[in-house]
């Protein structure tokens, strides 16, 4: 994190979430505890000893910024909108499996693969992606698990989602007629 960062995220810790510093420690040093701590995964003994404060001290200031970034959340974190269906492509990824799976994660070209679906938006962030089929595993089955699911992706009605649509379509009378036949 860079300074203006640092300094942004202190400011909307003071005018937002109401982060107040005292006479002992000023909200910049307990920022500065708080990333340290996140970012290298250390103990508050080590805290102690780098910023020469008690245990006790570390503790409660390490909460009470928590406290304040989670106040923070609205302006943070991205909210979340409905996404519909922009693209939905599978790929294969290389992997390494033990000697007994290896024939099930072959392809028909023999590679070692899992089958990785993946459906973005209209803006191209991911709103999907399903991981776990063995790469021999046909795209209309990984099709099917994927809209079973209850997160399902999202597919808008229009003229211009006929073709997924129509696959998803097919899919769900392959289903009822496999749930018919037993």
């Amino acid at each position: 994190m860079d300074r203006r960062c640092f300094a942004i995220l202190c400011h909307l810790l003071r005018m937002i979430a109401g982060l107040v510093g005292i006479e002992i420690i000023d909200v910049e040093e307990m920022v500065v505890m708080f990333l340290h701590i996140l970012a290298y995964d250390v103990k508050n003994q080590m805290i102690q000893r780098e910023f020469i404060r008690y245990g006790e001290t570390v503790s409660r200031y390490f909460n009470l910024v928590l406290l304040a970034v989670l106040r923070l959340h609205d302006e943070l974190l991205k909210k979340p909108q409905p996404n519909y269906l922009g693209a939905l492509d599978d790929i294969y990824i290389k992997v390494n499996v033990s000697a007994t799976d290896r024939l099930r994660y072959r392809t028909r070209k023999g590679e070692v693969v899992t089958n990785v679906l993946g459906v973005c938006d209209t803006k191209g962030d991911f709103v999907f992606v399903l991981s776990r089929w063995e790469g021999s595993t046909a795209d209309f089955r990984i099709l099917r698990d994927a809209i079973s699911r209850h997160n399902r992706p999202k597919v808008p009605k229009g003229e211009k989602d006929i073709i997924f649509q129509s696959g998803v379509d097919e899919v769900m009378h392959q289903q009822q007629l496999e749930s018919s036949s037993t």
